[in-house]
């Protein structure tokens, strides 16, 4: 069982930058994949950026590709989302996960009760 937190969420103007963190509780947050996950009013929840146990493989979606960075600290059970360039349509509430298995959107088994960001003009 995994307990997920997010934090780092606010209000940001285009451009600009924010860091997103998940505390994870349980001693084997080191096994598992992690991702974050976005939902902006009226759209599908968006796999966003995933990293596996070791951090040495990452997946983005492609628009955010060059400007998010997701990574991980398996020492504080945390993991990261620094969003730099931030744009109007990166707006909506973002959502930390976390699998035993593959990456795969519907793997993912444990869910954070998710952090709003919201960018402005």
């Amino acid at each position: 069982q995994v307990q997920l937190v997010e934090s780092g969420g606010g209000l940001v103007q285009t451009g600009g930058s924010l860091r997103l963190s998940c505390a994870a509780s349980g001693r084997t947050f080191s096994s598992y994949a992690m991702g974050w996950f976005r939902q902006a009013p009226g759209k599908e929840r968006e796999h966003v950026a995933a990293i596996i146990w070791s951090g040495d493989k990452t997946y983005y979606t492609d628009s955010v590709k060059g400007r998010f960075t997701i990574s991980r600290d398996n020492a504080k059970n945390t993991v990261y989302l620094q969003m730099n360039s931030l744009k109007l349509e990166d707006t909506a509430v973002y959502y930390c996960a976390a699998t035993t298995g593959m990456w795969i959107p519907r793997n993912y088994q444990y869910w954070g009760q998710g952090t709003q960001v919201t960018v402005s003009s």
